[in-house]
């Protein structure tokens, strides 16, 4: 039976990494958390076209090349969720670079079908609203994307993410 997807069965996790320091030795572990209160998380797939016309052909012709996703986001500001405290920090911070750079897996929850890449997060605008603080931006691909499966033991709350080899 065909079955339409709904939005909110596909969702996206973002990875928080954070380093924790025991008898010298210090442990950095990343976790995917899903990404809550966002108002707004299209993607875009950006394709790079090579066009050409033959001149013994009456049209032309197009080859997709290559492609440059970005998810454009906005969001509503809350307190104490990890993901947006981070993507706040970025912003307010003004961090570049691989200090902007995070992982993002979007899941089809009912499937269990994920696909990881790195994201550069490109803030945009904050404060745009007179009622609720905003943040807007994109999250720009900075690598090849993983394809694999998520698991959870936490109601979609967080993810585990392995690789399909």
């Amino acid at each position: 039976m065909n079955e339409i997807v709904q939005r909110h069965k596909l969702l996206a996790f973002y990875g928080v990494t954070t380093t924790t320091t025991s008898g010298g030795t210090a442990t950095t572990t990343t976790t995917y958390h899903r990404m809550k209160y966002f108002t707004q998380l299209q993607q875009s797939k950006n394709p790079q076209e090579y066009s050409r016309k033959y001149v013994d052909e009456a049209t032309n012709r197009t080859d997709v090349t290559g492609f440059s996703p970005q998810i454009d986001y906005g969001f509503d500001k809350h307190r104490d969720d990890p993901v947006l405290t981070d993507i706040v920090t970025i912003t307010n911070e003004e961090l570049y670079g691989t200090d902007a750079v995070r992982e993002i897996i979007t899941v089809d929850t009912a499937t269990g079908e994920a696909y990881k890449r790195d994201y550069t997060v490109s803030p945009g605008s904050e404060g745009d609203d007179a009622n609720i603080y905003k943040y807007s931006g994109s999250f720009k691909a900075n690598g090849e994307q993983v394809k694999g499966t998520a698991t959870t033991s936490d109601e979609w709350q967080t993810v585990t993410f392995s690789e399909t080899t």
